[in-house]
């Protein structure tokens, strides 16, 4: 088994991969461990890789002016997460990507990427696929924030990521709906309650 195997199978759920172009997966992206707590990506710094989340949880967010923290998102197993915008225009973030916990991802360079492509085309549609689903899903929770209640921003979030309800502190929950740490427990009491 090769140590990639996690990222063939998911991208053979898109489309089937030759034994070459799975030797380039294996040779192109680099495995790091991320320890909870330790940054992916720090605020100024520019983002050099997309990460694929084998194992753990990684969150991405911006701290306001005001000292508040604006989760962006969560990427748990089998998902995506950088700075999308830093990456590709290789100018410095304003986000931060930080571990929630011990977290294994399998990375790839901007560099690396475009010889992907190059030499193997067919990730050109695998990326591009990805890229379209990432739009749709912001798209849906940009149109989340801006006209559903905090009771259906949070219900959203429920029924999106029940694999991290557990997983995460209230708080985080909180500043991923944009709530308040007190109304997520009053919603959750609620919920309990017959």
């Amino acid at each position: 088994m090769s140590t990639v195997e996690p990222l063939i199978k998911y991208f053979e759920k898109l489309i089937p991969l030759s034994q070459d172009e799975k030797a380039l997966v294996n040779e192109k992206f680099q495995m790091r461990l991320y320890r909870k707590k330790q940054y992916a990506l720090q605020e100024g710094d520019i983002c050099s890789h997309l990460h694929f989340i084998v194992r753990g949880c990684l969150r991405m967010y911006k701290i306001d002016p005001k000292g508040n923290t604006h989760i962006l998102d969560f990427a748990a197993e089998n998902w995506w997460i950088s700075d999308i915008g830093s990456y590709h225009s290789v100018l410095p973030s304003e986000m931060n990507i930080d571990a929630i916990e011990d977290t294994m991802v399998f990375q790839i360079s901007y560099k690396n990427l475009i010889t992907l492509y190059t030499q193997a085309p067919k990730f050109n549609l695998i990326f591009r696929v990805l890229i379209e689903n990432s739009y749709v899903a912001l798209q849906k929770r940009l149109l989340q924030n801006i006209s559903s209640t905090a009771e259906e921003r949070y219900n959203y979030f429920l029924e999106t990521y029940p694999h991290l309800i557990n997983r995460l502190p209230q708080t985080q929950i909180a500043a991923f709906v944009g709530i308040t740490p007190e109304f997520v427990s009053r919603l959750r009491n609620r919920r309990i309650k017959p």
